[in-house]
């Protein structure tokens, strides 16, 4: 294996490690998301790196794929924290209740 994949994979591993921890530590919905990115860009990379090694370009093709879900994964979740901003006030993780049980809309929005 070459140095230069084998450091695509060794970043790509951190990158991914780093998204998790910011997934599971944070509490603020826009750090998630913005872990989140994180997490698929490693996997880009991951792509990336198996694609250079056995000289194939469906992993490009693949990675445009993974870009576009990205892209559409971040404008869903920026609007979801929009509408939660303007009924709840925060966007803080801990704090929404909107899927718990016994609560209704009614009161949620109150």
């Amino acid at each position: 294996m070459s140095s230069l994949i084998l450091s695509g994979l060794i970043l790509s591993l951190a990158l991914f490690t780093i998204g998790v921890i910011g997934v599971v530590i944070k509490r603020d919905a826009l750090s998630v998301l913005m872990s989140i990115e994180l997490m698929l860009n490693a996997a880009n990379l991951t792509i990336l790196s198996a694609a250079k090694k056995w000289g194939e370009v469906d992993g490009a093709i693949l990675i445009l794929f993974v870009i576009t879900v990205a892209a559409a994964e971040a404008g869903v979740g920026l609007a979801i924290f929009i509408h939660l901003f303007r009924f709840k006030g925060n966007i803080n993780l801990d704090k929404q209740t909107l899927l718990c049980e016994g609560e209704s809309a009614e009161r949620i929005y109150e």
